[in-house]
């Protein structure tokens, strides 16, 4: 998978925000690019602008880099792959992995960097892909 990818960065910043308040979280469900319910509270990916304007902490806004190849559910190293990859740099990631792409949420400041460097990775993987 990892020779297959063309990782793409997308427009716009989002932020991960938490909260228990359901109010809270049927307002910002319908337009959250993602979420998780976890035992502490539930998590909401949105839109930095949106997360601001419903009074979460925009301090550490994120950009999407969209793997763009298809991630098979039971598909093996990828995730490691680019995290690997990333944690090499010192580039935290946060992979969300959806059923067509995986998903790489990169401090926004080092959203180009971290591109660059999964680019390479998948031409490097290629290199090696008989």
């Amino acid at each position: 998978m990892l020779s297959g990818m063309t990782p793409t960065l997308t427009a716009g910043e989002f932020v991960f925000c938490t909260t228990r308040e359901a109010e809270l979280i049927a307002r910002a469900g319908p337009t959250a690019l993602g979420w998780f319910k976890e035992d502490e509270g539930t998590t909401l990916i949105l839109a930095r602008d949106e997360a601001k304007a419903l009074g979460f902490d925009d301090a550490m806004p994120m950009r999407r880099i969209v793997l763009e190849v298809f991630s098979a559910l039971d598909g093996v190293g990828l995730t490691a792959g680019v995290a690997t990859a990333l944690a090499a740099e010192n580039i935290p990631c946060n992979m969300v992995a959806a059923y067509h792409h995986d998903h790489v949420f990169v401090p926004a400041a080092l959203a180009e960097q971290a591109l660059a460097v999964l680019v390479e990775l998948a031409a490097r993987s290629r290199e090696r892909t008989p």
